[in-house]
């Protein structure tokens, strides 16, 4: 049995990163995502990406990545979640390098872990691991066909293709400036995690590999981490509420004094404790391909993206006024935990999926 506590390499890099994003994503900044004009965070990512190495850890060493794995992403990605970073951790390092290392590119992904490009996997981000994907089409004229709501495809350098081609499912690699693709940016709930409708008209491309294994292994890690960045949601949430009810005072006494409030605050704690419990579990068995990975991950998926929602709810009613506010954060992570609710499937979806996993009957 894995051991699921952090490893002093694990909460070295967390203490990087967390001053990396205390220092450049401070809440009023990334607010500004929600701008007009929004802030670009590029410099946020290079420096996480090519400074901290975050871009190659779950890259081999040989392909000048970190060579390590989920457990070190995870790792990252709980920070991402905890600062609402709008950096491409998920849509680059790990779905598009997870889906290019398994169809056999070396020379992209080398690049990407070195932070010399970013990349984004064209799905939508609501495909749940096992579903279908592949909306474009590959002829004698290049790729043909458009995917909605892709994350981070307005700024990569690279899409990561899914192709239905005549002999089954292909991965493709295309320039996002290449002639022909047209990337449409979305007005989303969650802006600091941007999406893009992409359309691809006779685009040249790339040829990897096959896509149907490569598209599952990306979309099960991606899942499989997600529920890091849910839980670092959850955990600011619940922190934060902790402090302002202990600070804040009513009738001359903390609010968190009152019973009502210990009592949503105690099972808010045990929500997120049992959340921990499952991301770093999906997480552990995604790093070391344990049989049991896809069902750790869909039980980590149908979990903790309920107690990421209402940890954000809880931190938003119980600052009363100032968390209805623009200026206070809360709004932030209310944003992300809804967002994520809907990415690679919703709970249901996972519930659905790990039924099947453990073989209970449909009804």
């Amino acid at each position: 049995m894995s051991d699921l506590l952090y490893s002093d390499t694990e909460e070295a890099l967390r203490d990087s990163v967390r001053h990396l994003f205390a220092d450049r994503c401070p809440p009023e900044s990334v607010a500004r995502a929600y701008d007009p004009e929004p802030r670009d965070f590029a410099s946020v990512w290079w420096t996480l990406a090519v400074e901290l190495g975050v871009a190659g850890l779950l890259v081999p060493e040989s392909l000048g990545g970190a060579g390590a794995g989920a457990r070190e992403a995870a790792v990252v990605i709980e920070e991402i979640g905890r600062a609402v970073a709008p950096v491409p951790f998920l849509s680059s390092a790990v779905l598009a390098t997870v889906a290019l290392l398994h169809a056999g590119d070396t020379e992209t992904v080398s690049a990407l872990a070195q932070g010399e490009l970013t990349a984004t996997l064209v799905v939508p981000l609501s495909t749940a691991p096992g579903d279908a994907a592949g909306a474009v089409t590959g002829g004698v004229d290049g790729l043909s066909g458009s995917v909605t709501s892709v994350a981070g495809a307005a700024h990569a350098d690279v899409l990561v293709v899914p192709v239905a081609g005549p002999d089954g499912h292909e991965l493709h690699t295309v320039s996002r400036t290449a002639a022909g693709v047209e990337v449409s940016p979305l007005l989303a709930l969650d802006m600091t995690r941007p999406l893009a409708d992409v359309r691809f008209s006779a685009v040249a491309s790339s040829r990897v590999g096959p896509a149907d294994g490569a598209l599952t292994e990306a979309l099960r890690t991606g899942a499989a981490l997600l529920a890091s960045e849910q839980l670092g949601i959850a955990q600011w949430c619940f922190q934060t509420t902790l402090e302002y009810a202990k600070q804040r005072k009513q009738f001359g006494r903390a609010i968190g004094s009152y019973q009502a409030i210990k009592h949503r605050l105690a099972d808010l704690w045990f929500e997120v404790s049992a959340a921990t419990a499952a991301a770093r579990y999906a997480a552990d068995t995604c790093a070391r391909g344990d049989e049991d990975a896809a069902v750790a991950a869909a039980v980590a998926q149908a979990y903790c993206s309920g107690v990421a929602v209402h940890a954000a709810e809880e931190c938003v009613q119980l600052h009363g006024g100032i968390g209805m506010t623009w200026e206070y954060p809360a709004h932030l992570y209310l944003k992300r935990a809804k967002s994520d609710q809907l990415i690679f499937g919703t709970a249901y979806r996972h519930r659905a999926r790990l039924a099947e996993l453990v073989g209970l009957p449909p009804n």
